[in-house]
């Protein structure tokens, strides 16, 4: 009986009270909240009509009044509350569940009896006969009565209409219940490259936005005056070239000139008696400052979803079992079929916490280590040898292609290049995974880290080339041709040939191994996570790298993105099983949007920054022909509009002091590295404080246990 009372007086119970004095209590505290927000203050009042607080004052007299009192004095007390107060403190309540369901139960009953007098009243005021006149009477016959005045529908009935429509605008999201279905399915790993692809449809469909608007429209408004193109003969679709060499799809169909001037189409030499505009709209200037904006966006867009994911890793690293146990499930789930794959997504997410605290817990001796390091050290060696390998061959294949241009013409052979590079990245990966079957990885996630790393590497190093090919425009194109068009047909057959292998990876890879294994083992392959990301964020640096060469290159990965999810979603639940070892993919969503962002998005934005500032356009084609630079058609510009308008030589002063100057894009690169660098070190505070919280709660426990022991100690030692 001793150590009860020491429990009772601990601060995780309810200090001692019982169930009525928590009810009593909430009934003080409900009189006072509706006192304080319907009565006017007591100094409005006369002495006889201020009120008299012992009724209220229930805790003075507990032994005469009953649980079922005090229960009728709150619900009596809740009835004189708004709405959402009365939710608000029935929340905010102690009580269990059961209690509060009688609670609710009397306070519905109330209501109606309250309602209903005042609804037989009125000669229409029944809320049953207002909504059978709204489903009976149309907007005209109401008009033809007047004198009836329908009752309004209650605020209760109107918080459950606002209720349903914010579930209505959240199923109306891209593929809502298709997520929830993988997710239940198959777990958050899998999860989390449908949600990485949605991610990037986001960013695609901005760019593709503001160069349509801006670019690509305008300039099908005015188009140029340019030769017949070549017949279309359905080729052009892998390739690329032919009849979209000159169309809005490339680089070089674009104009250099002012759009809305009217000499703009005059001869050179010949005088216009027209007018410039007084606000010319410069094509080089919109071409270069709408790529400039997407980018802008797209960095904007990225920094936001790397910090969101920052901090639901945090938030999702501090789950316990007894959350997911006794605070997972969402009760206002009610259909039959989101019933059961709440049930599933439940138990996936169980499973990932108990192979997360398993893979923890296990250790291995001195000579398994050694043994370990050693064949990690073997497999990164013939990794790293692939990928020299890999390099290597795809620099002597458009060495050779781009030396023999001039001799094949035949525009089949343009596809040679993609399709070996294709073919490797689609190959190789097959080689890292049998390396990871040899590495023998407990942690499901080190297996992921590892093979994205490799998948990593062997892309950036054939892309860094390619890269630089591209640059030096001798290799890439003869010199009659426009060399930023080449290169933005090379991208081109790069995206298409890279989706034509995925879709085949998805057939051979998915559906011929499942017959395979299913016929021979009885089971289906596994979703393989790291090679699915990898070839997202391979396709996207693809586009990024292009959106300067071809301003419609957004749209085609758009378009890739849409057929590649319902694809990879049928082929999912056709052919693959849920993970043999399930792990929480909290971390790996952060790890994918990081890759995107650094080494993608960085080394994208490198590249045609260069091109930009240091690289000669051609002087026979595109928006920025006989230019030293791109860059310089922005100062040719700022001439231009302060001769139009001398009243904004403040514009030509801040581009000349500001753009010009490189220390504003340091600083500002500066501005966003030190506030990337500060909301990481917060998080990592606050993982800090929670790691610190939880020692806390562990060792307040411990004290209990402690002090019920010294508690048995002291009564020994008195009873002998």
């Amino acid at each position: 009986s001793a150590s009860l009372q020491v429990l009772a007086s601990m601060p995780s119970r309810t200090i001692g009270r019982n169930l009525g004095a928590i009810i009593s209590q909430y009934c003080n505290r409900t009189a006072q909240l509706r006192r304080r927000s319907r009565r006017p203050p007591l100094q409005q009042l006369s002495r006889a009509a201020r009120p008299s607080l012992r009724h209220y004052d229930l805790d003075t007299d507990t032994t005469r009044a009953t649980l079922q009192d005090k229960r009728n004095l709150l619900v009596k007390e809740l009835l004189s509350l708004s709405p959402g107060q009365r939710s608000q403190m029935l929340l905010t309540m102690p009580l269990s569940l059961a209690e509060k369901r009688t609670l609710r139960r009397q306070l519905s009953k109330r209501l109606r009896q309250r309602d209903q007098p005042g609804a037989s009243s009125s000669p229409c005021g029944s809320y049953i006969i207002y909504i059978k006149l709204v489903r009976v009477c149309t907007a005209a016959q109401c008009r033809l009565w007047p004198q009836c005045s329908l009752q309004a529908p209650s605020p209760q009935h109107c918080r459950g209409l606002w209720y349903r429509l914010l579930s209505l605008l959240r199923a109306a999201q891209p593929w809502h219940f298709a997520l929830k279905q993988i997710s239940g399915r198959f777990g958050s790993s899998i999860l989390s490259y449908f949600l990485f692809l949605k991610t990037l449809l986001m960013f695609n469909f901005f760019s593709f936005l503001i160069l349509l608007v801006f670019v690509v429209a305008l300039q099908a408004a005015y188009p140029p005056a340019l030769a017949s193109p070549p017949p279309f003969t359905g080729l052009e679709l892998l390739t690329g070239a032919g009849y979209f060499t000159h169309s809005l799809l490339y680089y070089g169909y674009y104009s250099n000139v002012t759009l809305n001037d009217p000499c703009a189409s005059s001869p050179q030499g010949s005088r216009c008696p027209l007018t410039a505009p007084q606000l010319p709209y410069n094509m080089p200037l919109t071409y270069l400052s709408s790529v400039g904006i997407a980018f802008l966006v797209t960095c904007i867009l990225l920094v936001y979803s790397v910090f969101c994911s920052f901090r639901e890793s945090v938030r999702s690293s501090t789950g316990h079992l007894a959350l997911k146990v006794f605070c997972a499930w969402d009760f206002k789930v009610i259909q039959r079929r989101s019933v059961k794959l709440q049930c599933e997504n439940i138990c996936i997410q169980l499973k990932e916490l108990l192979m997360e605290q398993r893979s923890r817990s296990r250790s291995r001796s001195l000579c398994q280590r050694l043994r370990h390091c050693l064949v990690l050290l073997l497999a990164w060696a013939l990794v790293l040898c692939s990928v020299l390998g890999c390099t290597l061959a795809v620099h002597h294949l458009s060495q050779h292609m781009h030396g023999g241009r001039g001799r094949w013409q035949q525009e089949i052979t343009l596809l040679v290049l993609p399709l070996v590079v294709s073919l490797l990245n689609a190959l190789m990966p097959r080689l890292y995974n049998l390396l990871a079957m040899w590495e023998r990885q407990e942690a499901p996630m080190t297996q992921i880290y590892v093979a994205i790393s490799r998948n990593l590497i062997l892309k950036t190093g054939i892309l860094i080339l390619l890269c630089a090919q591209w640059l030096s425009r001798s290799v890439v194109c003869s010199a009659e041709e426009c060399w930023e068009t080449c290169v933005g047909q090379d991208l081109y057959r790069f995206v298409v040939m890279d989706f034509i292998f995925t879709l085949l990876d998805t057939l051979l890879g998915e559906l011929v191994w499942r017959l395979v294994l299913e016929k021979r083992l009885k089971q289906r392959p596994e979703f393989d996570i790291a090679r699915n990301v990898l070839e997202l964020i391979y396709g996207q640096t693809l586009t990024w790298l292009g959106i300067l060469f071809s301003p419609l290159l957004p749209a085609v990965q758009m378009l890739k993105l849409l057929l590649l999810f319902y694809i990879k979603k049928t082929s999912l639940m056709q052919n693959c099983r849920s993970p043999s070892k399930p792990w929480q993919a909290s971390h790996m969503s952060t790890i994918f949007i990081t890759l995107l962002c650094f080494p993608s998005f960085l080394g994208a934005t490198v590249f045609l920054s260069y091109t930009i500032w240091s690289v000669q356009p051609s002087e026979t084609c595109g928006p920025f022909r006989g230019l030293e630079t791109i860059y310089k058609s922005g100062q040719s510009w700022v001439l231009v509009l302060e001769k139009s308008n001398p009243n904004i030589t403040w514009f030509t002063w801040v581009h000349q002091h500001l753009v010009d100057k490189t220390f504003l894009l340091l600083f500002a690169s500066m501005a966003l590295l030190a506030v990337i660098y500060f909301y990481v070190q917060v998080v990592r505070g606050q993982r800090r404080v929670i790691c610190l919280l939880r020692e806390q709660i562990a060792n307040e426990g411990d004290d209990k246990v402690f002090l019920i022991q010294k508690l048995h100690s002291v009564f020994k030692l008195r009873g002998r």
